[in-house]
Order: C-alpha cells, then structure tokens, then sequence
C-alpha cells in the first residue's frame, strides 16, 4: 500500500491526528567510468547529459521508496512537508535523501 505523499502541510480532505517523526531514506550513488565517458563526449557537443539524468532519477527513486518504507515501519499513514535533498560524498558521489514528516491521519 502506497501512502499519501505531498509537500504541503496537510493532506487534503484529511485531519492529522498525529506527527509521528521524520521519515528519510538516502542513498548514496558513484559515478561510473562508462557512463563518464559518454557524457564527456555528449558534453561536447551539447545536450542533455542522459547518462547523468538517469543515474539521479535512479537515486531519487530509490531513496523515496525508503522513505515511504521509513514511515510505514513508524506506523505512519501518511508523509507532509515532503522534500529532497542532495550532498556530494566525496567526488565522484552524492547523497541523496528523500525526507518529510511522517503523521497518522484521524
């Protein structure tokens, strides 16, 4: 079961009777020397840099799905104030975590 998500502060047609916590989840990803090569290249001539786009859209998946797994473990019904966030590791790597605050619904 899938709960609701949403970045503003309530969940529309709904009362929160709870906060139960903040509900994260983080993943950290590295670059990988193929795909380096290919967005060099494609750097060159312009354009979006597919290789990358897709390697953050991986991490941001990844890491919404353990939030959303997060919250369901704390008994949540549902996550507000919903935000993503990114840092560099070191280089070559970065963090990205998907966070928000975890409520019960009444």
């Amino acid at each position: 079961m899938t709960i609701p998500v949403t970045m503003g502060l309530n969940v529309p047609g709904r009362e929160i009777g709870e906060i139960v916590g903040v509900a994260r989840g983080s993943v950290v990803k590295a670059r990988f020397f193929v795909r380096d090569i290919f967005a060099s290249l494609r750097n060159i001539v312009g354009g979006e840099v597919n290789e990358y786009s897709e390697l953050l859209e991986e991490s941001r998946s990844e890491a919404y799905a353990r939030m959303l797994e997060n919250a369901q473990s704390m008994g949540a019904d549902a996550i507000i104030c919903f935000r993503f966030s990114t840092s560099a590791i070191m280089e070559g790597s970065s963090e990205i975590l998907a966070y928000g605050t975890a409520v019960k619904l009444k």
